[in-house]
């Protein structure tokens, strides 16, 4: 019985090996760039959609995917044809990506999914800071890529006109030519800085040397069809080998949806040839020694240039599918999968590769913050984008935020506070996990749907928690307090003095020495109440009442000029706070140098 399954199956390889020998997939283009720079509105200009609209934040959030067949491509590039350009390539599977660098890391085993890129810039904003991290990337991978200069009707009198985009340059009024120019040069310089030769796509003789640039405007559309040209011949030139299918279908799931009574997964084939009857492996990342092997129920593939679905019996890749599964469980955004033959040997060489794949992209280290997300995809962004802002992570994970990441974060506490914080890029937090977080509020929990927002509110909470750790460990060592004496409110006149003040800025606590503003020294700070209890602190614009030992209030304080009271500082602890004013708010900073005022009267040279 095995040996006819066996020979089975044997016989289907054969027949699969049969139907992929010299056969081109499509090629896969990514597109990318800066946020709000129109990468999916230039998208949106070929397929005739309005995806751009439905984005969270105007942003795209997660990486889709567009199947644009040959037939699709001469139809809206009459230029193809006109140039005379022979094509063997079946069309292009566009992938769009969100804004930032690190979601071209999208990887298949051995490099990114994509073999081509289009990075999408604005001519008026030029590289910005997430564009220059896309170069980056994009180098590392050594991915191909050609530049689309976008929103290039933004330009003051630019014609609008429909046309052929070098013709157009060319008559453009001296003015307007002048401006483009200025724009354009700016640019090619920006990228001869990253190690870059780049020129417009109709003056380039040699592709392999320089980027190809080609003006365009996904509003107007003017450009789209030289944009597309280049892309069909360059793929066709250069990129004919890396295509020939493999004899074994590989894909990765992007995307788990679920409806009232069935689940699917939306996934990318980028290689081989799957049919509905095979089975596939998925990785499992919550348990990478049990993958998921499920048989098929529904294979269906995306149509032409929209995101709705057709039932196939098989697919070849490049394209986009959405499967029924019969297994469900522990399949996560994210995961590769691969056609499964039935043997324990094709397993194991299957469970190897998932493995060299997940532990390439997903590193930790042995001290840091925990890092939450919805996918691997998205996971493996926010992991990169982590290290390039110099942010350890402990522990990563994809799912919402549970109960064990926040005791994960609580032990940072005794450890490094700073490291204190569960970061989540589009996920929420589990109940048990949001009522633990009640108790612990010295916890940070920072949730974000725009990964680039998640990224600066992290850094720039960090950065203020930093300054106040600094500030509280100055101020163990010191305080900065002025008190204003409230005559008024004397509630016992000796043994101790019991009087109301008023904490102009700074901080008040037990123990602290003062002195007068005529430079007098008090005693110390003996007890604090506020509303008739006590505390252990005051701050700025409370009003308490204090107890001073060894003070007369009426004979030292009543009826002199003594209106302010003063943390007395030593020299040495004056030039620490001098030393760490940046830590300090502008009220404070004034209190030290009125504090400094007053010593200079004692000491010529003190504070200076």
């Amino acid at each position: 019985m095995e040996q006819n399954k066996q020979r089975k199956q044997s016989k289907e390889n054969k027949e699969i090996q049969e139907i992929v020998k010299k056969q081109i997939r499509q090629p896969i283009v990514t597109v990318v760039g800066h946020v709000d720079h129109g990468k999916t509105s230039l998208l949106d200009s070929l397929r005739d959609s309005c995806v751009a609209q439905g984005e969270a934040g105007g942003i795209t959030q997660k990486i889709s995917f567009t199947s644009y067949p040959m037939s699709q491509l001469k139809a809206a590039c009459p230029l193809i044809d006109k140039q005379g350009i022979k094509l063997d390539i079946p069309g292009f599977l566009l992938i769009d990506t969100p804004g930032h660098a690190a979601f071209t890391n999208l990887r298949k085993r051995g490099g990114s999914l994509a073999d081509l890129a289009v990075l999408v810039v604005d001519i008026n904003d030029g590289i910005k800071p997430q564009t220059a991290e896309v170069i980056q990337i994009l180098k590392l991978n050594k991915t191909p890529f050609i530049i689309a200069l976008n929103k290039i009707d933004n330009i003051s009198g630019w014609n609008k006109k429909q046309g052929n985009i070098k013709e157009l340059i060319e008559t453009l009024p001296i003015n307007v030519r002048q401006q483009f120019d200025e724009k354009l040069l700016t640019f090619i310089g920006s990228l001869h800085s990253h190690g870059f030769e780049a020129d417009l796509f109709y003056n380039i003789n040699d592709f392999t040397k320089k980027i190809s640039i080609i003006p365009c405007s996904a509003k107007t559309k003017q450009g789209i069809q030289e944009l597309i040209m280049i892309l069909c011949g360059l793929s066709q030139k250069y990129l004919e080998k890396k295509l020939e299918l493999s004899n074994q279908a590989k894909g990765v799931v992007l995307e788990i949806k679920k409806g009232k009574s069935i689940s699917y997964a939306e996934c990318i084939l980028y290689d081989g040839i799957l049919n509905k009857k095979d089975k596939i492996v998925i990785a499992n990342f919550l348990k990478p020694e049990q993958p998921v092997v499920s048989s098929i129920r529904i294979l269906e593939e995306v149509m032409p240039l929209c995101d709705k679905f057709k039932p196939v019996e098989k697919a070849t890749a490049s394209t986009g599918l959405r499967l029924q599964l019969i297994e469900k469980a522990d399949i996560l955004p994210g995961m590769p999968f691969i056609r499964y033959d039935g043997t324990e040997e094709n397993k194991k060489q299957i469970l190897e590769e998932f493995k060299k794949i997940i532990s390439e992209n997903i590193k930790t280290d042995k001290q840091g913050i925990i890092a939450k997300a919805d996918s691997l995809g998205s996971l493996e962004a926010l992991i990169t984008l982590l290290k390039e802002a110099n942010i350890s992570i402990l522990k990563a994970g994809i799912g919402s935020i549970n109960k064990s990441d926040i005791i994960s974060a609580k032990a940072n506490l005794n450890i490094n506070e700073l490291d204190a914080i569960v970061v989540g890029f589009n996920v929420s937090i589990d109940e048990d996990a949001a009522e633990l977080i009640k108790s612990e509020q010295r916890i940070k929990i920072i949730i974000e749907q725009v990964i680039y927002k998640l990224i600066e509110n992290l850094v720039e909470y960090r950065k203020e928690k930093t300054s106040e750790i600094e500030k509280s460990r100055l101020m163990e060592l010191a305080t900065i307090c002025k008190l204003e004496i409230l005559s008024q409110y004397v509630f016992r006149n000796s043994n101790p003095a019991v009087f109301g003040v008023k904490v102009l800025g700074g901080k008040l606590t037990q123990n602290l020495p003062l002195i007068t503003n005529l430079n007098e020294r008090m005693s110390r700070i003996k007890n604090i109440q506020s509303n008739n209890k006590p505390v252990n602190e005051a701050f700025e614009s409370m009003e308490v009442a204090v107890s001073l030992p060894g003070i007369n209030f009426e004979r030292r304080i009543k009826n002199t000029n003594i209106k302010f009271l003063y943390s007395d500082i030593s020299e040495s602890q004056f030039k620490k706070f001098k030393k760490n004013r940046d830590l300090l708010s502008s009220n404070e900073k004034t209190i030290l140098q009125e504090i400094a005022e007053i010593k200079r009267k004692e000491k010529a040279d003190w504070g200076s």
